[in-house]
């Protein structure tokens, strides 16, 4: 009894019996052209001009002239038979590589999909593909990353940021007003652009560290840590017990692309890059042991919690919060060397009286010079400004004339 392969097009039904399905299960792929000369006890499967009484629907092909047959190869056998096609596509006879060198394969092989795991490309396509370093690999090579916040959390905007060519982006959800299932969206857009994503947690917690990590980003950063201790916390969220308090679900979750990626606790731990913010003045006074703590990678400086915890809230940058600030950086770059050194990478935000390349010139390892919601503001404001101001514009004339007494009340104090 024959079976039935079935395919969403119903006209390409028909019967295949067991011995063909055996046999091209096992790819083992018999020419017209062998079949005809040889006495294997197999029949010959049936051509698209025989009766269409083999089939359940009659074939919607012509049916062709008597004629040259076309060479005999491959491809123009599988042409011949659009059902057996549609059977080598079929999941069931797709290989699905056991280890990262069994990707390349023939070009009907359909792989596992492209995706990031902890900043690296971990699967490729049949044609194959580069693999990108993980962040602590490129820290610790001694380059500088330039990222950006997001706040908003729309997905189109983390693929624009990706596309654009930063090294990272943080996906903010202490900020910002998404959660766990719009910063998803984000991983996966910054995902298909290659890009290293990381997310700043809205408090340091072992429940969000737990939501966040499941869904693999390649750093996590802990806003509020205050001390070693807190530090130390931070990290056993990130681990799984007996090292941490990390809740395991590694078989389901994204982290582990599902379950498929089988050494994901293998790599997990030395990939992923923690990050603690130092943004409250108890922290600055203990900064050198939240950098010694086992684990924390990177010292993320936070100059506007700080400002405002030193009282100046609406002055970030006061000189007393500059000087502080100074300081941090020296005390932190003091620990030389990153997390593999007993130390910590230094990272933080550029500010309009701090620009991305004076960071970079003072050691800094990670700037985030900026933030999209912060960006699209200014272009917009820009834009109506532009247009207001335009020559001609009776807005134009009074702004003018505003602008000449701005400037000289300015420059007269």
């Amino acid at each position: 009894m024959g079976l039935i392969i079935g395919s969403p097009v119903q006209r390409f039904r028909r019967r295949v019996t067991r011995a063909e399905l055996t046999r091209f299960s096992r790819q083992e792929f018999v020419l017209p052209s062998e079949l005809a000369s040889s006495k294997s006890p197999i029949s010959p499967l049936p051509q698209p001009c025989e009766t269409p009484s083999s089939f359940l629907l009659p074939p919607p092909w012509p049916l062709p002239s008597p004629g040259p047959s076309p060479p005999a190869s491959l491809p123009h056998f599988l042409c011949d038979h659009p059902p057996l096609l549609l059977l080598l596509l079929h999941p069931l006879f797709l290989h699905r590589p056991s280890s990262s060198a069994d990707l390349h394969c023939h070009p009907l092989q359909i792989t596992r999909p492209l995706r990031w795991r902890s900043g690296r490309i971990s699967a490729t396509s049949a044609a194959g593909a580069g693999r990108q370093a993980t962040l602590k690999s490129r820290l610790a090579a001694g380059e500088t990353l330039y990222g950006m916040f997001l706040l908003s959390g729309d997905p189109t905007l983390a693929e624009i940021a990706g596309l654009a060519g930063y090294d990272y982006v943080v996906v903010d959800m202490e900020h910002g007003p998404g959660g766990i299932s719009s910063a998803l969206t984000c991983l996966r857009a910054l995902a298909a652009a290659a890009t290293p994503s990381i997310l700043r947690l809205p408090e340091s917690s072992a429940v969000w560290a737990k939501k966040a990590l499941d869904i693999g980003p390649q750093g996590i950063m802990f806003p509020m840590v205050d001390g070693a201790s807190s530090a130390a916390a931070a990290v056993s969220f990130c681990r799984y017990p007996p090292r941490g308090l990390r809740g395991a679900a590694h078989p389901v979750v994204r982290a582990s692309c599902y379950g498929i990626d089988d050494d994901y606790l293998e790599h997990y731990e030395e990939e992923l890059l923690i990050m603690c913010q130092v943004e409250t003045e108890k922290a600055a006074m203990d900064v050198e042991a939240i950098a010694a703590v086992e684990g924390v990678d990177c010292i993320q400086m936070g100059p506007l919690d700080l400002s405002a915890a030193m009282g100046f809230l609406w002055k970030p940058g006061h000189r007393k919060v500059r000087e502080t600030m100074a300081d941090l950086e020296r005390r932190v770059l003091a620990t030389a060397g990153g997390a593999a050194a007993g130390g910590a990478y230094l990272s933080g935000f550029a500010m309009p009286y701090d620009p991305p390349e004076e960071m970079k010139r003072r050691g800094y390892s990670m700037v985030a010079g900026a933030v999209d919601l912060g960006m699209f503001r200014q272009a917009a404001v820009e834009d109506v400004q532009r247009f207001r101001t335009a020559p001609g514009s009776s807005e134009a004339a009074d702004a003018g004339e505003e602008g000449d007494e701005n400037e000289k009340a300015y420059w007269s104090e």
